[in-house]
């Protein structure tokens, strides 16, 4: 088991700046991949930005955010990051971190642990 939380969220104008943090904490956890979700009101819940830990540290970025979102963590901190620029209003949403020790689980985007979430806010 692992306890994720995560920060950072806040609202900024369009075109602006936020940086997401994750702090994972779990005796002896080890994940396979970690990554940032995100829920707009109304709509589903959709993959952002996900680092595979246990694939050498591979990236995958959802095209809508490609560009403009940088995942990368600290393995000294144990903790996560998703940096945004260029802020869209549509990215605004509620922002996920999520943890996966599986590999199967982690390839299939089946992912078992959730933090409660940062809301992020952009305003045009």
């Amino acid at each position: 088991q692992v306890q994720l939380v995560e920060s950072g969220g806040g609202s900024v104008q369009a075109g602006g700046s936020l940086r997401l943090s994750c702090a994972a904490s779990g005796y002896g956890y080890r994940s396979w991949c970690m990554g940032w979700f995100r829920q707009a009101p109304g709509k589903e819940r959709e993959g952002v930005a996900v680092i595979f830990t246990g694939g050498g540290g591979s990236t995958s970025y959802a095209a809508s955010v490609k560009g403009r979102f940088t995942i990368s963590q600290d393995n000294a901190k144990n903790t996560l990051y998703l940096q945004m620029n260029s802020l869209k209003p549509e990215d605004t949403g509620m922002y996920y971190c999520a943890a996966e020790s599986s590999q199967a689980r982690c390839i299939r985007y089946d992912y078992k642990n959730w933090g409660q979430g940062t809301q992020v806010t952009v305003s045009s």
